[in-house]
């Protein structure tokens, strides 16, 4: 149950927190013509679409927001949908986006429709990595880290209902 002692990140705390990843993203790809936000359904995509609205305040580079859609349970038994079809990856700069990295199995099975095409980059953008890897994934851009137990829960709020956090549960 989400409550104010269980609150790691307020509302603030966490626009800050993907502000600064916006400004990371953009030092990193100053140079790119486009950059695709790709974020994981369900929080990671309205993780990646609030990151896309405050790259496109600092940044004069074009961007694509699409969103991802794979079974997070079993990965392996469907393909990763991509909600927009004829998108040229083709030498793209590509951001995964995902509100919390834990043991890496998202992200790693996010990237099988790029891994087909010459990208010119993927990096990953993760609002809480709680250091739980079984996959070698990392993120190049992190809000917040956190050492969890495996039994602990994190949940990132991002939806327009309620007040944004990141709470410890």
């Amino acid at each position: 149950m989400i409550s104010e002692n269980n609150l790691i990140l307020d509302h603030q705390q966490t626009l800050n927190k993907i502000k600064r990843i916006a400004y990371e993203v953009y030092e990193q790809n100053f140079e790119e013509e486009e950059i695709i936000f790709a974020g994981i359904h369900d929080t990671g995509y309205v993780f990646a679409e609030l990151l896309s609205i405050e790259f496109d305040k600092i940044a004069p580079i074009k961007s694509k927001l699409i969103k991802l859609v794979l079974d997070k349970v079993s990965p392996t038994q469907s393909d990763v949908e991509i909600s927009e079809n004829g998108i040229d990856f083709t030498n793209k700069v590509i951001i995964i986006a995902d509100d919390v990295l834990s043991t890496g199995k998202t992200i790693a099975y996010s990237l099988r429709p790029f891994l087909k095409i010459p990208v010119k980059k993927i990096q990953v953008a993760v609002i809480v990595d709680r250091n739980l890897k079984s996959f070698p994934v990392e993120a190049n851009f992190v809000g917040y880290e956190l050492s969890t137990t495996v039994n602990q829960h994190i949940e990132v709020v991002l939806n327009k209902d309620r007040p944004l956090g990141i709470y410890l549960l």
